[in-house]
C-alpha cells in the first residue's frame, strides 16, 4: 500500500469511539437502501465533528450508474458547506470506495476515508489498488478500513443471501 496510511497536514485522527459512531450512522444510510432494495451502502461525510452530508445508494431507483452512495454525501457536504473543497473532512462508508467515488473524493479533496468492508471485485482503497493514497495524484486521503467490519459484511451478505433465495423461489415458482 503505498503511501501507508499517513496522513495529509490538515487530517485529525479520531477516538475509536468516534470512528465507531460515525460508521453506526453510514450503516443508518445502508439500511435505507436496503428498504428500499438497493444494495445497502451508505456513507455520511463528518467535518468538525458533524455530520455534514448523507447518502445511500439509489442505482436501481433512479437507474443511474453514478448514484452511489458516497456521491450523494459528498454532493451534501459540498452544499451544506458552501464548498467544493472538503479538505478538513472525514468520510465514512460501509463498503470501500469504487474508482468513481475514490476520484471523487480526491477531486473533493476529502482528508480521511474510513471504511467498513472490504471489496474484493472494485474497491480501490486498499485491496485492488490504492487510488485515495497514491501521491501521483494532486491530493493524497489518510485511508483506515475495518471499522465495524463485520456489522458492514454482514448487511451485503445478507442482502445478497435474501436475493439469490428470491431469484430461487421465482424459478421454482415457475416449473410448477
Amino acid at each position: 500500500m503505498k503511501g501507508g496510511n499517513r496522513l495529509n497536514e490538515k487530517s485529525t485522527l479520531l477516538t475509536a469511539e468516534a470512528k465507531e459512531q460515525f460508521m453506526l450512522e453510514a450503516i443508518k444510510e445502508a439500511k435505507k437502501a436496503e428498504m428500499i432494495n438497493e444494495v445497502p451502502i451508505g456513507a455520511v461525510v463528518v467535518i468538525d465533528g458533524k455530520i455534514v452530508g448523507r447518502g445511500h445508494n439509489l442505482r436501481e431507483e433512479s437507474q443511474d450508474a453514478t448514484a452511489h452512495a458516497e456521491m450523494y454525501a459528498i454532493k451534501e457536504a459540498c452544499k451544506n458547506v458552501a464548498n467544493w473543497r472538503l479538505e478538513r473532512a472525514q468520510l465514512f462508508v460501509t463498503l470501500e470506495p469504487c474508482p468513481m467515488c475514490s476520484g471523487a473524493m480526491i477531486l473533493s479533496r476529502v482528508a480521511e476515508v474510513y471504511y467498513g468492508a472490504r471489496d474484493p471485485k472494485g474497491g480501490t482503497a486498499g485491496t485492488l489498488m490504492n487510488l485515495l493514497e497514491d501521491d501521483r495524484f494532486n491530493h493524497v486521503a489518510y485511508v483506515e478500513a475495518g471499522i465495524l467490519e463485520k456489522e458492514c459484511g454482514m448487511l451485503l451478505t445478507n442482502f445478497f443471501r435474501t436475493l439469490r433465495d428470491k431469484k430461487k423461489l421465482l424459478k421454482k415458482q415457475k416449473k410448477d
